[in-house]
């Protein structure tokens, strides 16, 4: 063989080295995003595609690393609790109210959490938080979306609200007897 052939048979298995390892690292990080997030990695890619959601998930990531994220204080946990047992009370009176205090209640635990509470994007928060806990974005979206449907003044919708809003709020106050069931 010549000189120049050995050099082309060199810079294409290179290339194709290059490429084996590109295609291996692409398929670990897809892994890794879709065992660490579930529903919320097959959600965020059907809304922006599959390369932009993944660069998403990765940026959240990232971004909840950064994070100084704290397990509240049995005294905490007691306060919302009672608040909780107070929200919950009111709704026979007003259905409406109560959600919409139910949802406050969750924000603010998050928040005590060490989440971001600048209230003015609660979607930035609920994705932050499913870097870790992906049920809980889902139950928090859905409870919202009841809040917000065109129907919100039905008393069912406003119930299906409180669930999700019961769950999430059980979720962040005991996250680890709820992850060991």
């Amino acid at each position: 063989m010549e000189t120049w052939e050995w050099i082309i048979l060199a810079v294409a298995l290179i290339a194709a080295l290059l490429l084996a390892v590109a295609f291996v690292r692409v398929r670990r990080r897809r892994t890794h995003l879709k065992d660490r997030f579930g529903r919320e990695y097959q959600r965020t890619v059907e809304m922006d595609g599959t390369g932009a959601g993944e660069r998403r998930l990765a940026e959240l990531e990232s971004a909840r690393e950064d994070l100084d994220l704290r397990s509240l204080p049995p005294a905490a946990r007691e306060r919302y609790l009672e608040e909780w047992r107070q929200v919950e009370s009111r709704f026979v009176s007003d259905p409406r109210d109560a959600a919409r205090a139910a949802e406050r209640l969750v924000l603010r635990a998050l928040g005590e959490q060490g989440y971001p509470e600048d209230g003015s994007d609660d979607e930035r928060l609920v994705s932050l938080v499913s870097v870790d806990h992906p049920e809980i974005a889902d139950r928090f979206r859905h409870g919202h979306a009841m809040l917000e449907n065109d129907d919100a003044q039905a008393t069912e919708n406003l119930r299906k609200a409180m669930l999700d809003f019961r769950s999430v709020l059980e979720d962040v106050l005991h996250p680890a007897e709820r992850s060991a069931a």
